[in-house]
């Protein structure tokens, strides 16, 4: 079965928001899906207008599904945006010391 994660488009007339979904890539793209990985939302600001599940979606990557185009800029949007993970306290010693 050949995976792909692709959007959904859903809401209004010139008011449309995205479902970011696992579906086999020979369902329509109103159709069944295996999983809804996030959403995005391009009428709202910056920071607030996607969420995604990355833990999801690198599963789904390395089972092999297909990412498609817009889905892995979003992606990349989202991995510059998240805040850098915090240090342990060890580590951050070592460095101090080893500048010093």
């Amino acid at each position: 079965m050949a995976v792909k994660i692709r959007l959904r488009r859903m809401g209004r007339i010139n008011n449309a928001f995205f479902r970011v979904l696992v579906a086999d890539s020979r369902s329509p793209a109103d159709g069944r899906f295996l999983e809804t990985v996030g959403w995005y939302d391009p009428m709202k600001k910056d920071g607030e207008d996607c969420k995604l599940d990355m833990e999801r979606i690198s599963y789904w990557k390395s089972n092999g599904a297909q990412v498609t185009d817009t889905v892995n800029n979003l992606v990349k949007k989202m991995l510059g945006r998240e805040p850098p993970k915090a240090q342990p306290a060890a580590e951050v010693k070592a460095e101090a010391v080893a500048e010093a």
